[in-house]
């Protein structure tokens, strides 16, 4: 996500309303009840006409997804006229009155993203698992670049999604939003191309074996009491793998186990060792790259066009990447965002069209390429 970011969930939240209401002007507090209903009286005339347009526009922005997918399904050509060419509503009237003479409203209360501490205590507690933390951040990229080579992904694209993805400076352990000043987080995206939860859950289900495996072989060349800790950690995976694989498989499953259960939580923890954690990141790309191929784009994924599908999902971003540049600099990005997601996320309003949000995206990458985390990483290849 543009980060601290959250990625996919931002971008496919369902509330079907209408984006946040930007540009309203300041309306003074009613003094008395015949007051105050006259301004929530001038609130609902304007705002139910702003709102009756962006639920006309939000409806159609849906409506040629739909036909979008359709075509591509079918291989027919997509043109302008598949896509919203016009910016959504903006609301630029007062904003709703509160009620002085109302009775106070309870607090809501929202629990709190869990942490680093609590992914790690929850793997210990539910699996027994406890991640192999590297002894260095740069051990951890030097397994990041391995095992991305072993892949087929270039050091331009995983030095590029990075640096974007973490400024050009983060850990093995950069968890959205944490900071050594800012102890909560905005995200449970981990690590260096920002892991949701939802994702690691996901990819233990479908590639769980894949991991044990390459866990095996490395255990082959340990011995005596490396070799026991290896193994526990291996029978560990195990149970994690097992537990995923019972959750149905469908994203909106996963995400609610990986968000609100401890043993979701616990399963998150196998971003942060150092032999799993670089095959789940890297798995995550390598799922974008073969999902561009299946959809018939046949030219390597440069960085920019990769993190683009890593930021929106798969879907959304192979309907950019295979758009003509005749069309990127006319389609708005609103085309791929519901509208709770484009509302919260400053960077699609700000470049307004698919042109504009790569050209963001690519020279974000260039400039943080050259803070001293990204050189470590591509150092590592």
């Amino acid at each position: 996500m543009f980060r601290a970011r959250p990625l996919i969930p931002a971008l496919l939240a369902v509330p079907f309303l209408v984006a946040a209401p930007a540009g309203a002007q300041h309306q003074p507090q009613a003094a008395t009840p015949a007051e105050y209903r006259a301004q929530l009286s001038v609130w609902e005339r304007v705002h139910g006409a702003y709102a009756r347009a962006a639920d006309a526009y939000w409806t159609e922005i849906a409506e040629k997804r739909r036909i979008r997918i359709a075509k591509r399904r079918a291989h027919e050509p997509i043109g302008a006229g598949d896509y919203v060419l016009t910016q959504p509503p903006v609301y630029s009237g007062p904003p709703r009155p509160v009620d002085p003479f109302a009775p106070p409203a309870p607090p809501v209360e929202h629990a709190p993203i869990p942490v680093i501490a609590d992914f790690l205590k929850a793997a210990d507690d539910e699996f027994g698992f406890v991640p192999d933390l590297p002894h260095s951040d740069q051990a951890f990229k030097r397994a990041y670049a391995m095992a991305a080579l072993s892949a087929g992904l270039t050091r331009d694209q995983v030095v590029g999604v990075y640096a974007f993805e973490t400024g050009g400076n983060g850990s093995y352990d950069t968890q959205a939003g944490v900071t050594a000043k800012r102890p909560r987080a905005i995200s449970p995206a981990l690590g260096y191309n920002q892991m949701l939860s939802t994702n690691t859950v996901s990819l233990l289900a479908e590639f769980g074996n894949r991991y044990l495996a390459a866990l095996r072989q490395k255990a082959v060349m340990l011995r005596g009491e490396q070799r026991h800790a290896f193994d526990r950690k291996i029978e560990a995976l195990h149970r994690m793998i097992e537990f995923c694989r019972s959750i149905p498989p469908h994203w909106s499953d996963y995400d609610r186990v990986a968000k609100t259960t401890r043993r979701g939580w616990g399963v998150h923890a196998a971003v942060l060792d150092v032999d799993i954690g670089p095959l789940l990141q890297v798995q995550k790309l390598v799922d974008s790259v073969r999902f561009a191929r299946a959809k018939g784009y046949a030219a390597p994924l440069t960085a920019p066009e990769l993190e683009l599908m890593n930021l929106t999902g798969d879907g959304n971003g192979i309907d950019m990447v295979m758009m003509p540049a005749s069309l990127r600099a006319r389609v708005p990005t609103a085309n791929f965002f519901q509208p709770h997601g484009y509302a919260r996320n400053p960077v699609a309003r700000r470049t307004g069209v698919v042109a504009n949000l790569l050209a963001e995206i690519e020279a974000t990458m260039r400039r943080e390429e050259q803070s001293q985390g990204a050189r470590d990483l591509a150092a590592a290849f």
